[in-house]
């Protein structure tokens, strides 16, 4: 297995999908041997593809919330692994960003996973990551979300902190009201905060 510092160059080096990125390969992640949470996100979005620090925007700011940290513990990668399912922005469809690029996982992610032997927390954003971490489920989002305890306290699954998603979170006030408090707390002790 190579070293996490060599793998972690190839990654930032990749150009697997470069003919598919509308703005180019700019692979965003985060990564530490000695980090105790890892948050498992899908893809950077533009903003954090044109500053390539993970969760540089809006959504990172409700998740960090969530999260109850400070900018500074979030991106302290001895602390916090930031590791998506795609690392480059996918550029744009429809409804937001397109899905993450499906080369980027099966290449890299096994690989940086394994370096991640200190976790006591993954934190799995959205529904590619949800497939990933949880197995395709027939499940939504709500379904696994609302579920949230039967993968406690090693994982935990989370909607999107992105602002589309403010009608989610006021349809599903019990996510706030109960999730988020356990979330902070878990973080809260692992981190000794």
């Amino acid at each position: 297995m190579p070293s996490y510092t060599s793998l972690l160059k190839d990654v930032r080096a990749c150009v697997i999908c470069v003919d598919e990125l509308p703005a180019g390969p700019r692979p965003v992640l985060q990564l530490h041997p000695q980090a105790k949470i890892l948050i498992a996100g899908q893809a950077p979005g533009r903003r954090v593809h044109e500053s390539g620090r993970p969760f540089d925007d809006p959504s990172g700011d409700r998740l960090r919330e969530w999260l109850g940290v400070s900018r500074e513990i979030f991106y302290d990668a001895k602390q916090m692994a930031i590791v998506p399912m795609g690392f480059c922005y996918p550029g744009t469809g429809k409804s937001g960003d397109l899905p993450p690029r499906p080369e980027c996982a099966p290449a890299w992610r096994d690989q940086l996973l394994q370096h991640l032997r200190q976790l006591e927390l993954t934190v799995v954003i959205g529904k590619y990551a949800h497939d990933y971490h949880f197995g395709r489920t027939r499940s939504s989002v709500t379904e696994l979300v609302a579920a949230w305890q039967s993968h406690w306290p090693d994982k935990v699954p989370l909607p999107h902190p992105s602002p589309r998603n403010n009608l989610w979170l006021r349809r599903n006030p019990w996510f706030e009201r109960d999730v988020v408090p356990a979330l902070r707390k878990r973080v809260a002790e692992i981190l000794e905060l």
